[in-house]
């Protein structure tokens, strides 16, 4: 028996931590990258204070969802004071978790001609 919990124990997300841990799917970030790529992908709808997006995603490290990173770009590319940070096997099996959680709240309204269908 694994020691892992599930990854349905945490749902549903937060909007801003579903935002942290999607930004995080496809690459390692540091802070402000995160607060960029949140900002875009949202068009804007969502932006995220310094302050605010560290003490989340000290509460994700927290729950295993994402860890520090020890890969670092090569040093002309970077700052040293960046923090890199990274999406856990965990923190993947919970994003995927809540994506299938919102189909089924979208399929549910659909079947229900709240939305229309597609």
């Amino acid at each position: 028996m694994s020691s892992r919990p599930a990854p349905t124990t945490f749902l549903p997300l937060k909007p801003t931590d579903y935002q942290i841990l999607f930004v995080l799917l496809r690459s390692e970030l540091h802070g402000y990258a995160m607060v960029k790529a949140i900002a875009e992908r949202t068009e804007g709808r969502m932006t995220l204070e310094p302050s605010n997006l560290y003490r989340r995603v000290r509460r994700l490290m927290q729950d295993g969802l994402v860890e520090e990173s020890e890969e670092r770009p090569t040093p002309e590319l970077d700052d040293e004071r960046r923090r890199y940070f990274a999406l856990t096997a965990l923190g993947r099996a919970v994003l995927a978790a809540e994506a299938r959680r919102m189909r089924a709240l979208v399929d549910e309204a659909e079947a229900a001609e709240l939305l229309a269908a597609g």
